[in-house]
């Protein structure tokens, strides 16, 4: 297998395999499939012996003529050949049926292990894999991984006919057979040649087709920002670029594909005519009768088709076995949050303790470099400093998004990785700084984390935010349509609503990532209103910009670089006139109602 395979290279992929341990591990996804498997060989093997079986029938029949053919003998020829017919298409159809049957089964399951993967990911995954490129993982690599099978199996059934043809070739006629096989090895050499052509053209042509398509996803994605500087002209005149060059390689490539069959039927020409003109002297000199001579000419047909076929079988075969090692590589992906235990946290009071903690993002200076924070149970602290300053690496933690390197995190005296991971995010609320809605209603989002919710308590739920007021702006209420990623609402809408998930959910501790910062005044006051009574006895870490937000807190913690500079209340680290002065002068101060800018 590994001479057979050997020299195949993948499009765009660096491969680490070998393709004889990538089709080892594929064709253990088929071991349950064992009897259906074996009734796909059976058809692959009576198919060719039944396709090799007609030539030989006609031959029969073309020396019949020659001599005292029958009627009665003549009929019993047509016989066998309509049954060999018959014979041959069924074969084919259990072939393609079970064949049909078994991948189908086959890519099901493997795009639920690829997704059920996917899933159980942490956040560091996410962050260095672009999302369609996670989605070709689990759609078009799988339908990929499939064609692998179909193609072998399709090879397989051309191999068994060339054998067994070349076999009989060899029977009947040596000097026929020496000739169609020496042809043969031409075939082979210039489809080859072919397959090194095509693949560069071919990868050429993926490159570039994916820079139009990256270009064309941003031009959509940043359509606004297009239109208000009017650059639409822009846009275009790079997508124009980009395009030409992909027509250019588009025609090359389609010359190049369009060239090699021409180029092998002329050969397949060249060696009929050999064959046809060695097979007549031997006719004539009575080496060879009519029938074999017309028997090697049909088999030729059947020798050859498969050979010029071998070019395309290896690209489409190697980008099959490229694909399934993306699979294969997803699907050996551990998460790096890795829980140490399976505990189901009882009712969290929320105390809060980082001690000792060291994190980073992969390969980037670490950001916490022995990390040591209390929050008590209840209380409500935030979160201020500079971008970068770890604000928001912080809160990830405390959710378990991303793995911290040494020390720990304590929620009520207990080590958050003793708990079963999904028990303990059930007690944690986060309302990000851009909420995230699925397209669905507005019941359906805020239902997301309790689906046996009745609408009678999400009702509640809405209606405790800002007196339900913001609900009047919709008038399906509950049922209005959120679109896409929430298109429908507003951004102050999508926060309410996921701040509403937030409140169904009832967790013990809530995090808000900058919840406020880019909502307007009026939303604003809607859920400081509701967060004033709906985080009573709870504990809140926040992330704030807004003064309205800082003011309402127990703690204030400034960070610095992973490091805690300053923590205290509003007043009295104003009062220090340290670091957290230094970013109320900056960030907050004009938010005041009665700021008044220094004079120019």
């Amino acid at each position: 297998m590994g001479d057979l395979l050997s020299g195949l290279r993948d499009l765009g992929h660096t491969r680490r395999r070998s393709d004889g341990e990538l089709l080892r591990r594929i064709l253990v996804h088929f071991k349950p499939h064992r009897r259906a498997v074996l009734a796909v060989a059976g058809a692959i093997v009576l198919g060719a012996m039944v396709e090799t079986a007609l030539p030989l029938l006609l031959a029969r029949g073309v020396d019949w003529l020659q001599t005292a053919a029958t009627p009665s003998k003549l009929l019993g020829l047509v016989g066998f050949i309509l049954l060999a017919t018959v014979t041959s298409w069924a074969c084919h159809y259990v072939r393609q049926r079970e064949t049909a049957r078994i991948v189908g089964n086959v890519v099901l399951r493997l795009q639920q292990q690829a997704f059920a993967a996917v899933l159980r990911q942490d956040m560091s995954f996410f962050d260095t894999r672009k999302s369609g490129q996670i989605a070709s993982y689990v759609t078009a690599d799988t339908q990929a991984f499939a064609s692998v099978i179909t193609l072998g199996v399709n090879f397989l059934g051309q191999l068994v006919l060339v054998a067994l043809v070349a076999a009989v070739l060899v029977h009947v006629h040596p000097a026929l057979a020496l000739a169609a096989l020496g042809m043969s090895v031409l075939l082979i050499i210039a489809a080859l040649g072919f397959r090194k052509l095509g693949r560069a053209t071919t990868r050429q042509a993926r490159s570039i087709l994916a820079t139009v398509n990256a270009l064309v996803q941003e031009s959509i994605r940043a359509i606004l920002i297009a239109k208000n500087f009017r650059r639409e002209e822009r846009v275009y005149e790079r997508f124009q670029q980009s395009n030409a060059q992909l027509y250019t390689v588009s025609l090359r490539q389609g010359f190049v594909f369009a060239s090699i069959m021409p180029i092998l039927n002329v050969l397949t020409g060249m060696g009929l005519g050999l064959v046809i003109y060695v097979g007549s002297r031997a006719v004539l000199s009575g080496d060879a009768t009519a029938g074999q001579w017309f028997l090697a000419t049909q088999l030729l047909g059947v020798l050859w088709l498969p050979l010029t076929e071998v070019a395309s079988f290896w690209s489409q075969f190697q980008l099959g076995l490229a694909a399934a090692e993306r699979v294969f590589d997803l699907l050996e992906q551990q998460p790096r949050v890795v829980q140490r235990g399976d505990r189901l946290p009882p009712r969290f009071t929320g105390r809060i303790e980082f001690k000792n903690v060291r994190f980073g993002y992969g390969s980037q200076a670490d950001v916490f470099q022995g990390l040591d924070l209390v929050v008590s149970a209840g209380e409500k602290v935030g979160l201020v400093g500079h971008t970068g300053s770890g604000k928001t690496s912080l809160t990830r933690l405390l959710a378990r998004f991303y793995e911290f390197s040494e020390g720990e995190v304590l929620v009520d005296g207990h080590d958050v990785r003793e708990f079963e991971l999904g028990a303990y995010r059930r007690q944690l609320g986060i309302v990000p700084q851009h909420p995230m809605l699925l397209n669905g209603t507005i019941l359906d989002n805020i239902r997301y984390v309790r689906p046996e919710a009745t609408e009678q308590e999400v009702a509640a739920i809405t209606a405790s935010i800002g007196a339900g007021q913001w609900m009047a702006a919709f008038p399906d209420g509950l049922a209005t349509a959120v679109g896409e990623n929430g298109r429908n609402l507003s951004l102050g809408q999508r926060q309410l609503v996921a701040l509403a998930r937030v409140l169904l959910l009832d967790p013990a501790i809530v995090i808000l990532d900058e919840a406020t910062a880019s909502v307007d005044p009026l939303t604003e006051v809607q859920i400081h209103e509701s967060l004033r009574s709906v985080l009573a006895g709870r504990t809140a870490v926040v992330i704030a910009h807004r003064l309205s937000t800082v003011r309402g807190l127990d703690r204030i913690v400034a960070l610095r670089q992973g490091h805690i500079i300053e923590q205290g209340t509003h007043d009295g680290l104003l009062a220090q006139g340290g670091y957290y002065a230094e970013l109320y002068e900056k960030f907050y101060r004009h938010q005041e109602v009665h700021y008044e800018p220094p004079a120019a």
